[in-house]
């Protein structure tokens, strides 16, 4: 069980950096936003920040 705990922790903290360096601070912003919401099970919360992530993963149409 620590082991898996610990595995999930790594990987989470692994995602975060990669966001982090990816899509900067707005990133973090809607990364931040998304698991508040999915914990507090805010369905408001958690929408603007997967949109936000979205928006930032598509990036500017060309």
């Amino acid at each position: 069980m620590p082991a898996i705990a610990l595995l999930s922790s790594v990987f989470v903290v692994g995602f975060e950096q990669l966001v982090k360096w990816n899509y900067g601070p707005a990133g973090i912003v809607g990364l931040l936003l998304l698991t508040i919401g999915l914990k507090a099970k805010n369905p408001t919360c958690s929408s603007i920040g997967a949109v936000m992530l979205a928006l930032l993963v598509a990036g500017p149409a060309l």
